[in-house]
């Protein structure tokens, strides 16, 4: 297995790049004014998009047209130019009141590089760190795992909570077709719940690839179904039963599996499909168990999320530099909630998830 240290003198150039907050914000202030926690934004690492460039197969970065693009099989993404640029991130922060940011990498993820993964993990996740420790109270890191090689996540992931201060997981919806509910990653969920700290599910390169590449519908439809299907098998599995305690955060108002909620219910309770054993219904689960991020911009879907799971189960996530924050923003004050309501999910909830 390569080392960390064999990795970055082999492969790497020199890394580019760089707490918290303790208050509750109060039901009486302005929401217009009340600071932020955006629990879903992302930056790319140039080492890694350094590594990527050298690499010939999957997951490589190659250019066309002046701009830098990722691919991993037939999903083909552009590298934006905010991707890699901490000052432009903050200056978007101050531009919507963010005033925390939980922030992690965009995938590829370490399981995607093999034996490397370990080495590339520690790359990762030391760049997030480090942004974290340059700017103070501005962010805190959500670290990545090599889920291929368990002695090695079980370290890392020490590591990422007791020296570098991050603050949770990010699991991607499938591990190179591994989903994330089966037994080998089960260990991952006890770890979290003794450490106390959240998983944040996020999409990776969808298992429907081949379905939905048509029309370049990969990001629309795929990463919506990664969401949908991830969350269902964590609940048809049985793990928040074994794991009551968990803090689970869905991306993206949960894909589709919100407004299936109520077939899943009857494929279960009355025509007796998926596990028996569940100790309540699966919507249960879904409104008692799991938090959502409320990266949508449609005001509709967000009024069903405040509906479905109330308040205090959402937070405010943007997926900066792909979507801008103030999209999010007006579409969650056009429902105009009452302010704590908005409070809770633009800073209290993620506040006590993130322990800031």
């Amino acid at each position: 297995m390569t080392t960390r240290r064999q990795f970055i003198r082999s492969t790497l150039i020199a890394a580019a790049g760089s707490a918290c907050v303790s208050e509750t914000i109060q039901a009486g202030e302005t929401a217009a004014l009340s600071p932020i926690i955006d629990c879903q934004s992302h930056l790319y690492v140039p080492e890694m998009v350094a590594l990527m460039k050298k690499r010939t197969t999957d997951p490589l970065v190659y250019e066309k047209e002046g701009a830098q693009w990722i691919k991993m099989g037939d999903w083909h993404r552009k590298i934006l130019p905010k991707h890699m640029d901490v000052p432009a991130k903050i200056a978007d922060m101050d531009a919507n009141n963010i005033k925390v940011t939980a922030l992690s990498i965009n995938d590829p993820g370490p399981e995607w590089f093999e034996n490397d993964g370990p080495a590339v993990a520690a790359v990762m996740n030391d760049f997030i760190a480090q942004i974290a420790r340059e700017h103070p109270g501005r962010f805190v890191g959500l670290c990545v795992l090599p889920l291929q090689d368990r002695p090695a996540a079980e370290k890392e992931l020490q590591r990422c909570i007791d020296v570098l201060d991050m603050r949770g997981i990010l699991l991607y919806t499938n591990l190179v077709g591994a989903w994330p509910d089966e037994p080998q990653f089960r260990w991952l969920f006890q770890t979290a719940v003794n450490l106390d700290v959240p998983i944040l599910l996020h999409p990776a390169k969808p298992a429907t690839t081949e379905q939905v590449k048509g029309y370049d519908l990969t990001s629309t439809m795929g990463n919506m179904f990664e969401d949908t299907i991830a969350l269902a098998r964590l609940i048809a599995s049985g793990l928040l039963d074994e794991f009551p305690k968990l803090k689970l955060v869905c991306p993206h108002l949960g894909g589709a599996l919100p407004y299936m909620a109520g077939r899943f219910d009857h494929q279960v309770t009355v025509l007796k499909r998926s596990n028996q054993n569940l100790q309540r219904k699966p919507s249960q689960y879904m409104r008692e168990q799991v938090y959502f991020d409320i990266v949508s911009p449609q005001p509709l879907a967000m009024k069903f999320a405040v509906e479905f799971s109330g308040p205090d189960r959402l937070l405010f996530g943007s997926d900066h530099p792909w979507v801008d924050p103030k999209l999010i923003l007006d579409s969650l004050r056009s429902l105009h909630l009452p302010p704590e309501h908005e409070a809770a999910i633009l800073y209290n909830n993620a506040s006590k998830i993130f322990k800031l």
